[in-house]
């Protein structure tokens, strides 16, 4: 149940910003209104792309990191580098 309100006060919380911002750069209800309704659909969509694109980008970075130690010369060993 505690995690339902959160996730309602959130919601709540992202149209209102988005009605306001609205409002306040247009002075329209009609795009306030619009604008209080889109944010979080774009929200509910563009998050979970996100987040896989940042799963991805670190799993990448493990891996390479993983690799690469192992593979590299340490500093004291390349030249031009004191």
């Amino acid at each position: 149940m505690v995690t339902a309100a959160k996730a309602a006060s959130q919601v709540t919380l992202h149209m209102g910003v988005a009605f306001a911002v609205m409002y306040a750069v247009t002075g329209s209800l009609a795009f306030g209104g619009v604008a209080a309704v889109l944010e979080p659909v774009c929200n509910v969509i563009l998050l979970p792309l996100h987040e896989r694109v940042w799963q991805h980008m670190l799993a990448k970075r493990r891996s390479q990191a993983g690799v690469g130690q192992q593979s590299l010369p340490s500093a004291q060993h390349v030249p031009g580098i004191s």
